[in-house]
């Protein structure tokens, strides 16, 4: 295949620069655990096997630099997935990674560790490259000072504000965008208020939905359909409350289809619509997203409005970035417009390059990932092997892609069997072959990892 520039990447650059700049881009995945330091919400839970898996989620942006990028991730790629992404016509960007990484940690905390790779970025930032993390936190913002590289977007305070799921849910009301009746608790007298807005919905038989103010892929989400685990929940969090809070209360509404778009605020100002995406979710945690989005012209009208109008206040709140907002289609076809904003990176913006080579106008996809079972490290050419042609190939029309490996093996360190996951895009002519491939791919990959055992 023909190699294609990354048009996605050029107007972000300069979206979030101002100019033509080389950009150095970071994978540090799940910043919201750092910007909710210090807040009180939901009781927050996570495992080792799931944190060292994100931490290398890092590996995305392989995919979202070009040749002029550098990107910097935990641990060098599979040497034989990088030769498979450039057949496939990818222009990647340079790698850089530190000496030492421990699974456990971000990959900011990898690259702060570690002198030479500081004064390489250092010497980066000299001749002109700009940092472009998945999202930004205090951590980023101090490896930007000692490496004297610029932000390309807004800070962390900016940030950290417009992620929050009160900010959104206020920033709704302001613009009057539809959302599901709710109340946001910031202190104890606002938590009394929403628990008897509460009550009183589950009284009349509707569910409600407690919501940290930082919660990130379904983490921080609690159904409430009792009135018993309301009275519960209100005493565990009116116990912690003298401080201030970070929780909000919605009324569970019936959905037809979950939906993700982003859009771009630049230096001016500028509200720039991306694209929108179907977003796969269970049981709030994302899964996934099938391109392109079931919408129609009027939905999809009503979703542009929405976010020149969103855009529009965050320029105003100093914020300057990749917006992805979650929104939802209820049963009727009415839209929800906004349910809340991310002021970060998506899984979406990482997959964007992968549609304007592969998928276009006349093709659908499946971003996914597929969970494995394994008692050892997976060779890149093994997986190959096992898929049985499954793979994208350079001339292919459909197929498996393969967009993140690393997190494959990110767990083998653990003892024993360990779980990883295998990112990829599913291209297809049509709904029935994407399905095929879906479910071939499954199947390929029970019989491999059954087969290694």
């Amino acid at each position: 295949m023909t190699t294609s520039p990354n048009t996605a990447t050029d107007r972000l650059r300069r979206a979030l620069s101002g100019a033509d700049v080389p950009l150095v881009l970071l994978g540090n995945f799940e910043v919201e655990q750092y910007w909710a330091v210090g807040e009180r919400g939901l009781p927050r839970m996570s495992s080792t096997a799931s944190t060292v898996i994100v931490n290398r989620m890092d590996e995305f942006t392989l995919l979202l630099g070009g040749p002029r990028d550098h990107v910097v991730v935990k641990a060098a790629p599979d040497p034989d997935y990088v030769s498979y992404l450039t057949d496939l016509g990818f222009q990647l960007p340079q790698i850089l990674s530190p000496a030492r990484q421990d699974p456990r940690r971000p990959v900011t905390a990898d690259v702060m560790a570690d002198t030479a790779l500081l004064a390489r970025l250092a010497e980066l930032g000299d001749a002109g490259a700009w940092l472009w993390p998945h999202g930004v936190s205090a951590a980023e913002e101090e490896l930007a000072s000692v490496t004297g590289l610029p932000f390309a977007g807004a800070g962390a305070a900016v940030c950290k504000k417009v992620n929050s799921k009160i900010y959104s849910r206020l920033l709704a009301d302001r613009v009057g965008l539809r959302q599901p009746d709710g109340r946001v608790c910031r202190d104890v007298t606002e938590l009394t208020e929403a628990c008897a807005w509460a009550r009183g919905r589950l009284l009349g038989g509707i569910p409600v939905v407690a919501k940290d103010a930082f919660g990130v892929s379904g983490k921080g989400l609690l159904v409430i359909r009792e009135e018993a685990a309301l009275q519960r929940l209100q005493r565990m969090v009116g116990r912690h409350a003298e401080g201030g809070l970070s929780l909000l209360f919605e009324e569970w509404v019936d959905k037809h289809m979950d939906l993700n778009y982003q859009m771009t605020v630049d230096r001016a100002g500028t509200v720039r619509f991306d694209f929108v995406k179907e977003a796969l979710t269970e049981a709030g945690a994302h899964r996934g997203h099938r391109i392109p989005a079931r919408l129609t012209d009027a939905q999809l009208a009503e979703l542009r409005a929405a976010a020149l109008a969103i855009g529009k206040l965050l320029a105003a709140d100093g914020y300057v970035g990749v917006v992805g907002v979650d929104a939802m289609v209820d049963p009727d076809g009415g839209v929800y417009p906004v349910t809340e904003i991310n002021a970060r990176n998506n899984m979406s913006t990482y997959q964007e390059r992968i549609r304007e080579m592969f998928v276009g106008e006349r093709r659908c996809a499946l971003a996914t990932h597929y969970p494995l079972q394994l008692d050892r490290s997976l060779p890149f050419d093994e997986l190959d092997g096992g898929l049985g042609g499954l793979l994208l190939r350079p001339g292919d029309s459909t197929g498996l892609l393969v967009n993140n490996f690393a997190t494959v093996n990110a767990a083998a360190a653990t003892s024993g069997g360990f779980e990883g996951r295998l990112y990829a895009v599913v291209v297809a002519d049509d709904e029935q072959d994407l399905e095929s491939i879906d479910q071939a791919v499954r199947t390929r990959l029970h019989d491999l990892t059954k087969g290694r055992r």
